[in-house]
């Protein structure tokens, strides 16, 4: 974990982040870039567009690099290779290009969750990077001034499909020498017997170096709740899920259980793309 990326937008929640990545960037001797975006229109800093408004422009950036002066000014920084950057872009795009172009391992961010019609339609940008990011993404819920992975729970169902953000999964909590408790949840809709459950999970686990782990299925009444309820019961440090990406109708229509989660579950969620 060389490099972790910290979107910012000055908030609460974006300091929990920082908070949290600062302890990640500590223990693993990483790089930390802390990123704010300024949305402005691209003919307002085109000096050769005829509307051009560079003074104001250049107003913003300078506001921006003072809100980082005191952004950063935190003892908990102190000892790291912190590296700060403002770019004028769409806020979620602008991150996951940020992840590609430095290469980042993984990305930390706050969200404080939505609901209702915003849940549903417009998202958070946490939400949006969450969907998109073929980059892990942690996200912190809650100030939490000593962080820790050593229980990571990791649900999904089990196919072929997930292997990949599996084995991604697998790579992460060996990093942060986590106990890996895999989840299956049954459900009245998809209801499965135990052993067949068990045989489902050990064909999936065949030839795979998965380092300390335990087995679990939890009944419950949607896939949602039963991760939640079983990270309850283990007081989970962290909740893994893998992420579809879906976009457009089909993310309106189908949802996302990782994007329900990372809206109401009050543990930390990590993300790994499918």
């Amino acid at each position: 974990m060389k490099k972790i990326l910290v979107p910012t937008d000055f908030s609460k929640g974006s300091e929990d982040a920082l908070k949290v990545a600062a302890q990640l960037a500590k223990r693993y001797d990483s790089e930390l870039h802390v990123m704010h975006m300024i949305e402005l229109p691209f003919d307002m800093v085109d000096p050769m567009h005829e509307t051009s408004e560079l003074p104001e422009a250049m107003f913003f950036m300078k506001m921006a690099h003072k809100s980082f002066e005191t952004f950063l000014d935190k003892d908990y920084l102190e000892g790291i290779d912190v590296r700060e950057a403002i770019q004028n872009n769409n806020a979620f795009e602008g991150i996951i290009d940020s992840a590609h172009g430095k290469d980042i391992d993984l990305i930390v961010m706050g969200s404080r969750g939505a609901s209702g019609f915003k849940e549903m339609v417009i998202g958070s940008n946490t939400e949006k990077v969450v969907r998109t990011s073929d980059v892990p993404v942690l996200v912190i819920k809650r100030e939490d001034d000593n962080f820790r992975m050593k229980d990571m729970v990791f649900a999904c169902e089990f196919t072929q499909e997930y292997k990949k953000s599996f084995i991604d999964a697998i790579a992460f909590a060996k990093t942060a020498n986590a106990t890996m408790h895999l989840l299956m949840v049954n459900t009245p809709s998809g209801f499965m017997t135990t052993m067949e459950a068990e045989q489902l999970m050990n064909d999936f686990l065949e030839g795979v170096s998965i380092g300390e782990y335990t087995l679990n299925i939890y009944n419950d009444v949607s896939i949602e709740k039963g991760i939640l309820n079983f990270g309850n019961s283990i007081n989970a440090d962290v909740i893994a899920m893998s992420t579809h990406g879906r976009k457009g109708l089909s993310h309106f229509f189908n949802g996302s259980i990782s994007e329900d989660l990372v809206n109401h579950a009050k543990r930390p969620v990590v993300t790994f793309k499918i």
